[in-house]
């Protein structure tokens, strides 16, 4: 596909500034298989849902063509879904088991690859001071609905019961 066919999406909300994209057009050098298995995502438009930040590392880094494997259409999104689809695509779900990549991971590779490692405090841990009786315990139970109006029903039946809730739409 030719990348001057594909339209930067004029509203995107997300940005990578400086070093992060910097770090983004270096990962597409090292390792271009990502944009098939994390392909751009455009419309019936050619205008980009998803991706907004490597279609423009691939103009920078002097791409005219992609691969088609780079490039998802998505056709059958209405206006609504779109929007979403923008949203969440950037939506940073999870976090990162820090232990895990301390024992199992290079440093030096997940700063490479664009990883941002906090630096955590070693002190002394006779400085820490006890928190544990300062926690307050909170318990939740979450409740899957089949439709929003199942959800309705089930919310009002728990108010109706006291319950300290909150509708979540995912």
């Amino acid at each position: 596909m030719k990348l001057k066919d594909i339209k930067p999406n004029p509203n995107n909300p997300r940005v990578l500034r400086d070093d992060k994209f910097q770090k983004l057009k270096q990962s597409i050098q090292e390792f271009p298989k990502m944009l098939s298995l994390r392909p751009m995502v455009i419309d019936e438009n050619n205008v980009v849902l998803g991706g907004n930040m490597r279609l423009r590392a691939l103009q920078e880094l002097g791409f005219t063509d992609v691969e088609d494997a780079w490039v998802k259409r998505s056709s059958d999104l209405t206006e609504e879904e779109k929007k979403r689809f923008i949203i969440a695509d950037n939506v940073a779900f999870g976090e990162w088991d820090w232990d895990t990549l301390a024992n199992d991971w290079e440093v030096v590779d997940l700063e490479a690859w664009g990883l941002e490692i906090p630096q955590f405090d070693e002190g002394n841990d006779e400085d820490l001071e006890d928190l544990s009786d300062k926690i307050k315990s909170m318990f939740k139970i979450e409740v899957i609905c089949k439709d929003e109006q199942e959800q309705e029903k089930t919310y009002n039946k728990l108010i109706e019961q006291n319950y300290e809730c909150r509708l979540l739409t995912l």
